[in-house]
């Protein structure tokens, strides 16, 4: 996208942290700083929270988007599509579209990190819809997790 005015215009978008809606499960809240129905569809920025052995999510890759993650705090285990790294408050991992990538905490500590998605899909629908189904109890085949993924550009590797 580029500006194409010949003078600046007020648009930034002020969001304090009481309107910052969250995701809340027994392990982690994400936190939705910037969804891409702020952005623009720009990026999207989640500060992801995780509680000691909150574990995370399993080897996967993204079709349209890349993701890049942030360690803010404690130990994050980050999977780079190769081997699995530990990293900690101030490292930073950049995954490409179609780069194989994970996250875990598996450390006794809490851990957090910023996620930046780019450009931004709606990934809050990803994490509310799993959580819906989490909480359902529903069991479902994989058959149907496979279009869940789909349907949320996640494939499962």
């Amino acid at each position: 996208m580029t500006y194409t005015g010949d003078v600046g215009e007020v648009s930034a978008v002020w969001r304090p942290v009481a309107e910052v809606p969250n995701i809340d499960r027994p392990l982690s809240q994400a936190r939705l700083v910037a969804p891409g129905d702020v952005t623009r569809n720009q990026f999207g920025l989640f500060d992801w929270r995780m509680k000691p052995r909150a574990g995370g999510a399993a080897p996967h890759f993204h079709k349209t988007f890349s993701e890049s993650f942030y360690v803010t705090s404690g130990v994050v285990s980050l999977f780079n599509g190769e081997t699995w790294v530990n990293a900690a408050e101030g490292d930073f991992l950049y995954v490409p579209e179609g780069g194989v990538h994970a996250f875990r905490n598996e450390t006794d500590e809490p851990a957090s990190m910023l996620i930046l998605f780019a450009p931004a899909p709606p990934r809050e629908k990803f994490f509310r819809g799993l959580a819906e189904i989490l909480d359902s109890g529903r069991q479902l085949s994989r058959e149907e997790w496979a279009e869940f993924y789909a349907r949320h550009d996640q494939y499962m590797v």
